[in-house]
């Protein structure tokens, strides 16, 4: 991205203004413009209550589009002439994007290419024509790869087990060696900022690690630029504005809809707390952009013997003692009972 280019929605669309002389018998004895002296949306012969819910829209199209663009400028995720793959899954969040995308792209400072990609895994009964048909009437030219993948996650895991993981795996092998024989730059990906919350729990209470989604990150191999431009966008704007859109969900019935996934348990939780302590969510995401490594224990992020680098420390075993004799074995726990 040029240095000092603003990417964001704001400058995408502003609603043109002008004044509405609303008569007071037609609304029930509302006073018209002139009595208030405010303007109103061009928005037709509207009643108050559309003429609100037209407001409410398009604020909520803005603000999608104006943290997408943030999110592109903080991360320095799409720069001049870029060719971003935008992968679909029938998803909220995938349509989303593409459509976010798509209008951020009319008055970017920049000039980039959109590609949307879906990996058709051959689920029994998903509507891939309907997918194509939508994807057609978007503009955007696109792909549909066609890989059963289902027969090989049926066939490997256990019934009733999580499946999520070898087709995730496996997808993304497909998607990376797609992107790499088209020539793609970018690999955008529709995870948003409730998606990389969750995963920093999963992370933590199942992995024992402290991480989560990146917005940005570079593949294993070098190869793939993989970009996450809903990252600070909320699941409820992006349910609310996929509802608006009227995409053609198509729901995912290989593994979103297994009972008692970890990634729903943890889902559950943080929506319980958001219930009880509204800006929780926000709150939690705020501390993804501000990690302080020094106040935490990894020492591969933090040096802290150098805290007291003119002292030299002995090598300290767990009772204090420090003679060769009393060391653990390799194969000794550190900890003993008495």
């Amino acid at each position: 991205m040029q240095a000092g280019a603003a990417f964001h929605g704001d400058e995408i669309s502003r609603p043109k203004f002008m004044t509405v002389k609303i008569p007071q018998n037609e609304l029930g004895g509302r006073p018209n413009q002139s009595q208030t002296g405010r303007t109103v949306p061009s928005t037709g012969n509207h009643r108050p209550a559309d003429m609100k819910t037209s407001i409410n829209d398009n604020k909520l199209s803005k603000r999608l589009r104006r943290k997408t663009g943030q999110a592109i400028q903080d991360f320095q995720m799409i720069g001049e002439g870029e060719r971003v793959m935008v992968c679909i899954s029938g998803g909220k969040d995938s349509f989303t994007l593409l459509d976010i995308l798509k209008r951020l792209r009319q008055r970017a400072p920049i000039s980039f290419t959109l590609r949307a990609v879906h990996l058709n895994q051959n689920q029994p009964g998903f509507p891939v024509e309907t997918l194509r048909e939508y994807l057609e009437t978007t503009g955007v030219p696109f792909d549909v790869i066609d890989e059963d993948t289902h027969s090989i996650v049926k066939r490997v895991i256990p019934e009733g087990k999580t499946m999520c993981g070898l087709c995730s795996r496996l997808r993304r092998g497909i998607l990376y060696r797609y992107a790499r024989e088209h020539g793609m730059t970018r690999i955008a990906l529709g995870h948003h900022r409730d998606d990389m919350i969750e995963t920093l729990f999963l992370n933590m209470f199942y992995g024992g690690q402290l991480k989560s989604m990146p917005p940005k990150l570079l593949s294993d191999d070098g190869n793939n630029m993989v970009i996450r431009p809903l990252a600070y966008c909320t699941e409820t704007d992006i349910t609310d504005y996929s509802r608006l859109c009227e995409f053609p969900l198509i729901p995912c019935n290989l593994c979103g809809s297994q009972d008692h996934l970890q990634r729903q348990a943890i889902k559950e939780m943080l929506a319980g707390w958001e219930k009880s302590r509204p800006g929780r969510m926000a709150s939690i995401f705020r501390s993804l952009t501000r990690v302080a490594p020094s106040q935490l224990a990894d020492r591969n992020l933090f040096d802290f013997a150098a805290l007291d680098s003119h002292q030299e420390f002995s090598q300290w075993l767990p009772e204090g003692i420090n003679e060769p004799s009393a060391r653990l074995g390799p194969n000794e726990p550190m900890e003993q009972s008495a």
